[in-house]
C-alpha cells in the first residue's frame, strides 16, 4: 500500500527527467533558488533552530515590534521563503519589519517522545529569545497551519507576549476541519496505536493529503509538457514541488495529543485543551488578531480558522481572504500581489 501512495510523485518525477533529457534541458535549466533570504541562526534548540532575517539597506526602519513566524511542524519552513517573488518572508523583511523564525528542524527517532506540552513549551523559549535580542516588551506572532495553531495556543497562554497574532490558514475549529477531520474521526481512527509505534513517518502523513487530492499528481504529469514550454513557470512549480516532497516525521507524542485533543475532542473550541494543567482559553486573547483564509483550502476550511476570531477577547480582528489553496495562497502569484500587501499593511498599523 505504501508503494501505492507513492507511485504517483515517483512517476511525475520521472516524466519531468524524461521530458527535460529528451529536450536537452536537463543540464541547461536552472535549480530553483530555495530559501533566499539572508538570515542568520540566533539560536538552536534540540533539531529546532531560531532565525533573524537580514533586512536590506534600502528598506524602512524596523518597528519597534518584532515579528516571529511559526511554520508547521510538519513542513519544512521554507514555504514561507519559497523562492525570489514568492516569498513572504521577503516581502516582510523589505518592508522593513524585523522578521524572525522558528524552523522546527527534522525530528530524529528519538523524538518520538517530544510532547505537544514540549512543544509549545519551545515556541514559549523563543519567544522569550526573540524578545531577549531585541529588547521588545512584545512579539507580534504569525502562524502558519499548525503553526497557527500552536501560536493561538501559546498567545492564550501568555498574552502579555504578544503584540499582535495572525492565524495564517491555521484550524481552530476542527469541528469545521473537513475532509481530514473525518478521516481521523475517533470512531475509526486510532491515534494511539499510530503514536504508540513511534514518529509518524512522512509518508503516512502524505497518505492523508495524497486522498484529499488523489489525482493531483496525475494532474501534474499530464500538465509537463506544457510547464516545460515555460521556463517561468517550470522553475516555480520545480521549487514547490520540491518544498512538497521535503517532508518531515511528526513526534509521535505531540501527534498522539494533536489527533485526540484537537481534531477528535475540539478541545480548544470545547475548552477541554489543557497545557501542564493549563486550560487554554482563547478568550484570554486580548491582542490585535487576524485570520488569513484561502477560497478553496481544503487542508484548513475558512471557517476551521476563523473560529478563532470568535473566541479571543479583543475587537480588534480582522479576516483576510484571498484566492487559492492552502499552499498557493502563501506562495501563489496572487499572494504576492495581494495577500502580502494587505498583511503587512495589518502589521504596520498594529506593531
Amino acid at each position: 500500500m505504501q508503494h501505492l501512495l507513492q507511485w504517483p510523485r515517483t512517476t511525475t518525477q520521472a516524466w519531468t527527467d524524461a521530458v527535460a533529457s529528451v529536450t536537452g534541458l536537463a543540464d541547461a535549466r536552472p535549480a530553483p533558488r530555495l530559501a533566499p533570504t539572508p538570515r542568520a541562526t540566533v539560536s538552536r534548540e534540540g533539531t529546532a533552530s531560531l532565525y533573524r532575517f537580514v533586512r536590506p539597506a534600502t528598506a524602512p526602519a524596523s518597528p519597534a515590534t518584532p515579528l516571529l513566524l511559526v511554520p508547521s511542524m510538519i513542513n519544512r519552513w521554507y514555504v514561507l521563503d519559497l523562492r525570489p517573488g514568492a516569498s513572504l518572508v521577503e516581502a516582510l523583511v523589505d518592508a522593513g519589519i524585523d522578521t524572525w523564525c522558528l524552523d522546527w528542524g527534522v525530528p530524529e527517532d528519538e523524538d518520538r517522545y517530544l510532547s505537544w506540552t514540549d512543544v509549545l513549551d519551545r515556541l514559549r523559549r523563543m519567544v522569550r529569545r526573540v524578545r531577549r535580542e531585541t529588547g521588545a516588551d512584545k512579539v507580534a506572532i504569525l502562524g502558519y497551519c499548525m503553526g497557527g495553531t500552536l501560536s493561538a495556543i501559546h498567545t492564550a497562554l501568555h498574552p502579555r507576549d504578544v503584540a499582535a497574532l495572525v492565524n495564517l490558514a491555521g484550524p481552530i475549529d476542527f469541528s469545521k476541519a473537513g475532509m481530514l477531520g473525518r478521516m481521523v474521526e475517533r470512531r475509526w481512527f486510532d491515534a494511539d496505536a499510530i503514536a504508540d509505534a513511534g514518529s509518524v513517518s512522512p509518508d503516512q502523513m502524505q497518505a492523508g493529503f495524497v486522498a484529499l487530492r488523489p489525482t493531483l499528481d496525475i494532474a501534474k504529469y499530464v500538465g509537463m509538457p506544457e510547464l516545460m514550454a515555460d521556463p517561468a513557470a517550470m522553475l516555480a512549480f520545480r521549487a514547490l514541488d520540491t518544498w512538497a516532497s521535503d517532508n518531515i516525521p511528526f513526534p509521535g507524542e505531540a501527534y498522539r495529543t494533536y489527533i485526540k485533543d484537537l481534531y477528535q475532542a475540539n478541545g480548544l473550541i470545547q475548552r477541554t485543551h489543557r497545557v501542564r494543567d493549563r486550560l487554554v482559553d482563547l478568550s484570554k486573547i486580548t491582542c490585535p488578531t487576524a485570520a488569513v483564509v484561502a477560497s478553496r483550502d481544503t487542508i484548513c476550511p475558512s471557517e476551521a480558522a476563523c473560529a478563532l476570531l470568535d473566541q479571543v477577547g479583543t475587537r480588534d480582528t480582522t479576516t483576510l481572504r484571498v484566492a487559492g489553496g492552502h499552499v498557493g495562497a502563501v506562495v501563489g502569484t496572487r499572494a504576492a500581489r495581494d495577500m502580502y500587501p494587505a498583511l503587512i499593511a495589518w502589521l504596520a498599523a498594529r506593531l
